[in-house]
């Protein structure tokens, strides 16, 4: 019985962990950073939300920044008209599953099913089939990392933990501002709907952007997109 226990374990620990140590740790696969880039990319998850997500891309095209959307696939559905807006104001969309659901629960046929179910979503509103993807929380499993050789997986290499409210605008602001460099891939959200966020907590995003994006600008920072990095 302990040697099945072992065995079991055994499994787990591959089908997980090994994934995440070679891409979160090691950042091989996928996208952390450019270390020899001179620019940053702003990315933000778990979108569209009709509330907060016209108001960043307000703020976005008031400074002329181009970002990255990571969207959920069925958020996506249900708003198609943020999806055109992003998609016209020049920003990459890229995927975040169809729901948001952690791939180390979901089986690896679900989710490719669910990953070309939100790229269908996404070419039927825009004319271009997504290839940029982000796991939810980063989370791939074994088979991911061995078959998804069609996407173009993208981690981060600063997050300022804005799914929580706690803190404010204050603390989000101070973060970005002191753990921003070159080549930095910058994880935001604008959606505060998912399990373990704070549903206002994009606000605080917004209103930190605001002095941010002038601050960085200041420095002489230019923003891209992810396939811009």
């Amino acid at each position: 019985m302990l040697i099945y226990l072992i065995l079991v374990l055994f499994l787990l620990a591959l089908y997980w962990l090994v994934p995440f140590i070679l891409t979160a740790g090691a950042g091989i696969g996928v996208l952390k950073r450019n270390e020899t880039s001179e620019k940053i990319a702003f990315t933000f998850d778990d979108g569209p939300n009709p509330l907060y997500t016209p108001q960043l891309l307000d703020l976005l095209k008031e400074n002329n920044i181009k970002a990255t959307f990571f969207v959920v696939g069925s958020k996506a559905e249900k708003y198609p008209e943020l999806i055109a807006r992003m998609h016209a104001e020049g920003h990459l969309i890229g995927m975040h599953n169809y729901v948001h659901k952690s791939n180390w629960v979901l089986s690896p046929w679900t989710i490719c099913r669910h990953l070309n179910k939100s790229a269908d979503i996404i070419e039927k509103i825009t004319g271009e089939r997504p290839v940029y993807y982000r796991p939810p929380w980063g989370l791939l499993n074994l088979l991911d990392f061995l078959l998804m050789k069609k996407y173009k997986i993208v981690h981060w290499s600063v997050m300022a933990e804005d799914w929580r409210s706690r803190g404010g605008s204050e603390k989000i602001k101070n973060k970005l501002l002191m753990d921003i460099k070159n080549g930095d891939v910058i994880l935001l959200h604008d959606c505060g709907l998912t399990p373990g966020a704070d549903e206002d907590a994009p606000m605080n995003t917004i209103h930190a952007l605001k002095d941010v994006l002038r601050k960085l600008s200041n420095r002489g920072m230019a923003c891209v997109r992810v396939d811009e990095l």
